[in-house]
């Protein structure tokens, strides 16, 4: 991952699946919406498989990571897939301690103030917080008042409509999942809505 791209166009997509895809087509789909960055979680269905085909497929116009990455075993999987990035719902410090090491950018996450800065303090490219939803934009406020060199990646419930406050109130980055990625718009090919869904996010970012 090129941090310095990430940060021009800080908007993560992470890609959830429960059976085969065409991704290949999200993938075209996606860079022609503007988005940079996917995460296509390991407990998807052949997920290793999905982050190979999305990497050919993107020919470099794609920064692709891999979500819920939970153990050192699904951590070398992704990466010999080919993720240049790895994201967490929790910190793993195993997995932070290891990707560090390998220079890969790390997103573990974190909800209490507590665990964002153990994230940080363990070498977080950026604290994921997660779910960012439940106390919103003004949260991630607080949390930056104390922590203001803490980098935080929102995410959980970002939309059109709260992106902007999201960013105005300290995040650095933001990411969304199945509020774009929905399951019926996935299994009926419906790119559409994907495409116009992901430009409107980021025309309301700015």
């Amino acid at each position: 991952m090129d941090l310095k791209r990430f940060k021009k166009m800080p908007i993560m997509g992470i890609l959830r699946v429960e059976g085969p895809l065409p991704v290949e087509e999200i993938v075209e789909t996606v860079i022609g919406s503007g988005l940079e960055a996917i995460e296509i979680a390991m407990n998807s269905y052949h997920a290793a498989s999905l982050i190979r085909r999305a990497v050919k497929a993107s020919g470099g116009k794609l920064m692709i990571g891999a979500g819920t990455v939970l153990s050192r075993r699904v951590l070398e999987e992704a990466l010999r897939a080919g993720a240049t990035f790895i994201v967490m719902p929790v910190l793993v410090r195993d997995i932070v301690k290891t990707c560090v090491g390998r220079k890969i950018p790390v997103f573990p996450g974190a909800f209490s103030p507590g665990e964002v800065y153990e994230a940080w303090a363990e070498g977080a490219t950026m604290v994921k917080v997660f779910p960012a939803g439940m106390l919103g934009p003004s949260y991630i406020k607080e949390l930056k008042a104390p922590f203001q060199d803490i980098e935080i990646l929102a995410c959980g419930g970002i939309s059109a409509e709260n992106i902007k406050a999201y960013f105005s109130n300290g995040a650095s980055a933001v990411a969304f999942g199945a509020s774009i990625f929905r399951k019926e718009w996935l299994e009926n090919k419906d790119f559409d809505n994907i495409r116009r869904s992901i430009k409107n996010l980021i025309a309301n970012a700015k």
